[in-house]
């Protein structure tokens, strides 16, 4: 079991703008929803409104690899049960009161193939917290760069609510179990052209008594009709945690705009209904 929680400290220590940032979150202004909340967050501007497009990668520094990295961002190397490297890290743009990135240790795209058992084994380390993945065009701000998030569980509702949209859940009691579950969902999703894998959203934890559990969110679409900064539009750009309860603003006036309604509207757009699930499955 990895001792997180030192780890944070010593980097929030010696880091003072993730410090900051980190203690900003005790000021950020939340508001509940029917289901979930939604948090006003301004820190988290650069990855909402993060140009993803292949053109603007090519243009910017992978800020996930070791050399583009803070000096004062230091990281637990962990090797994964697939054999590969990836590296713990603070994340300095936090969203939880804990929050941690873990990207693999080479400059590889984003995907999840062959990752299953590596993400359970990260939350049997990581006690407390959520593993999760956002798909290349599905809120990941990183697609170049193959990395996991992690957070505490505590935080989100998904795993202890009826989700308004459709999901796949899924337990199991080694991660070669998870992984041979996650093929059979993986499998029955559509891959859309141009893409090399499935659009989706993954969440996993360790239950305690030790069963994982995974939450795969497949998706539609990678940003709401009317995502944008121009008037009568929203900077909202839904990853893994929005679609697992805490929906995130950077702009002050789309948190004020926010409600069930606008909610309900971003579900729609970009998830599937349980219905049109079962149906993928049912063809699949």
């Amino acid at each position: 079991m990895i001792d997180i929680q030192s780890f944070i400290d010593r980097q929030l220590a010696a880091w003072p703008m993730a410090a900051a940032n980190f203690d900003a979150l005790g000021r950020v202004v939340v508001k509940p929803l029917t289901w979930g909340k939604v948090q006003f967050n301004p820190a988290r501007i650069a990855s909402t409104g993060a140009k993803v497009d292949a053109a603007s990668l090519k243009k910017r520094a992978c800020f996930l690899c070791e050399a583009n990295r803070p000096a004062e961002q230091e990281g637990i190397e962990w090797k994964g049960p697939s054999g590969r490297d990836y590296t713990i890290l603070v994340n300095p743009f936090p969203i939880f009161p804990r929050h941690l990135t873990i990207p693999d240790t080479e400059h590889v795209p984003q995907r999840i193939k062959g990752r299953i058992e590596d993400m359970c084994e990260l939350a049997a380390e990581l006690e407390g917290y959520t593993v999760f993945y956002n798909g290349p065009r599905c809120g990941a701000s990183a697609p170049d760069h193959m990395h996991f998030q992690a957070g505490n569980t505590d935080f989100l509702c998904i795993f202890d609510t009826e989700v308004p949209f459709g999901v796949y859940r899924s337990f199991a009691d080694t991660p070669f179990e998870a992984a041979r579950d996650f093929k059979y969902i993986y499998d029955s999703l559509p891959v859309p052209e141009g893409e090399e894998e499935p659009m989706m959203n993954i969440l996993c934890r360790r239950r305690q008594g030790g069963r994982y559990e995974m939450v795969v969110i497949p998706r539609k679409k990678h940003r709401p009709s009317f995502y944008g900064s121009e008037d009568g539009q929203m900077l909202i750009s839904p990853a893994s945690v929005d679609l697992a309860g805490v929906l995130i603003t950077p702009v002050e006036k789309d948190f004020r705009a926010v409600n069930d309604e606008i909610a309900a509207k971003i579900y729609s757009e970009l998830c599937y209904t349980k219905d049109e699930l079962k149906d993928l499955r049912n063809k699949s």
